[in-house]
């Protein structure tokens, strides 16, 4: 690692703080359209995959031309966006590069990234009840979503939302697709409220409108991975109220060892319910567009009125890139997590040692930690003073609804040094006054 404390902050304006809009063969043959190429079954390495988030630079880092790299100046660290700062996985780089060598770049087919998401279901989670013929291929998992919102909604219909969560639940449902929020706020464990969710369907429901729950599951921003209890409590109300349950899954590989995650599907009374599934967290493939919806048995036909032409807009490159993912790339997965926890410990002992207003509960789930920065006395969005006076860059509270004011999101997935050099900046951003 560089010398990050050696870079010099100054202040010109910077630009929108918007949260983000969201192996296989090496063979020179060609396979016949009717014989999709199967994934491989895991395999695992020689040696132990070292710890990912400690692999690159910062000077490496910068020359990405991502996002995450770009929105900001150099002088920035950015911990905001959800990009990993970590090399691809070994078999996944194999499988895109792979497929550039034999010009293997037109049009997404087949069943094989839905049938590697059923085997790592079966082989993570005991869930054998992700069948790969109530898959449909959707570019990600937000039009993924907007297309079931199409389904089951209709114009100024409303989408249920736990927040504070992910803002593209707002833009995409209300700003893309003219359907209303109507919030059922968690409770103060950051854990789904009964009474809230009850009273919103009640309101989504009104006049006999048709309604969806949005489900996140594990939470971003909060890091809760849902109980089965609790996700068989939200189904119950659903089907009382006759609202249509939507599960973004996005973040299920982002799981710590031992909180354990319920895929929603495989949740008694969920036969009725949809999931959304991809490895572009899990693994840093959001470039690579991929994903999967999933219906339950008793939802599968509605599935399959979603546009066959929604799947090709799907990067066939990013299938390849996730089904090697599911396929091969648990090892690579472990190592993260195992780097994931020891940077949760990390930030908890810099924050209570630097910022020890700053209120922080390790997560069970995702690469983000959750600040609640209120005792700051930095009003709604300290994520400003941050930026301004500290030069990092954390995702402002308010951008995910009620629950967030005075709160920042921050992003876990990088290395020991730069979540240290972080915590270092925002502190002496809160005592410049």
């Amino acid at each position: 690692m560089d010398d990050i404390r050696g870079v010099s902050p100054h202040s010109p304006t910077p630009p929108s703080r918007s949260t983000t809009p969201s192996r296989s063969t090496t063979s020179s043959q060609p396979t016949p359209p009717s014989q999709p190429v199967s994934p491989s079954q895991p395999v695992s390495p020689s040696q132990p995959v070292p710890n990912p988030l400690r692999a690159l630079t910062l000077d490496q880092l910068r020359e990405r031309t991502s996002m995450k790299w770009r929105a900001y100046p150099p002088d920035v660290l950015p911990l905001w966006v959800a990009e990993m700062d970590v090399p691809l996985a070994e078999p996944v780089a194999r499988a895109l590069t792979g497929a550039v060598a034999r010009g293997d770049t037109g049009y997404a087919y087949g069943d094989a990234y839905a049938r590697a998401v059923s085997r790592f279901a079966a082989r993570r989670w005991g869930w054998e009840g992700l069948d790969p013929a109530r898959a449909r291929l959707v570019p990600d998992v937000m039009r993924g979503a907007v297309e079931l919102f199409k389904l089951l909604t209709d114009p100024g219909g409303a989408v249920v939302v736990n927040p504070p969560v992910y803002p593209p639940f707002y833009a995409f449902t209300e700003r893309h697709l003219g359907r209303r929020i109507v919030e059922a706020p968690l409770d103060a464990a950051h854990r789904i409220d009964p009474g809230a969710l009850a009273e919103a369907f009640r309101r989504a429901t009104a006049g006999g409108a048709r309604a969806v729950f949005l489900l996140c599951n594990p939470h971003n921003p909060t890091g809760v991975a849902h109980s089965a209890d609790e996700l068989a409590e939200a189904t119950a109300l659903a089907e009382r109220y006759g609202v249509r349950v939507i599960a973004d899954e996005i973040h299920a590989p982002l799981v710590a060892a031992g909180a354990g995650y319920v895929p929603y599907l495989s949740v008694p009374g969920a036969e009725r319910g949809f999931s959304l599934v991809s490895a572009s967290k899990g693994w840093n493939l959001a470039g690579a567009k991929a994903a999967l919806a999933l219906a339950g048995p008793a939802a599968a036909d509605e599935l399959a009125r979603i546009p066959v032409e929604v799947g090709h807009g799907m990067s066939h490159l990013g299938f390849l890139a996730h089904t090697a993912a599911f396929a091969e790339g648990e090892p690579w997965l472990d190592a993260l997590l195992d780097g994931l926890a020891e940077n949760r410990a990390l930030l908890a002992s810099l924050l209570a040692e630097r910022l020890p207003e700053v209120r922080y509960r390790p997560t069970e789930a995702t690469y983000f930690a959750w600040l609640d920065c209120r005792a700051l006395g930095l009003g709604d969005d300290p994520a400003d003073r941050f930026l301004e006076r500290g030069r990092v860059a954390v995702n402002p509270g308010p951008a995910f609804g009620t629950g967030g004011a005075g709160h920042v999101r921050f992003n876990l997935a990088t290395s020991p040094e730069i979540i240290a050099e972080a915590v270092r900046r925002m502190a002496a951003a809160v005592s410049s006054g």
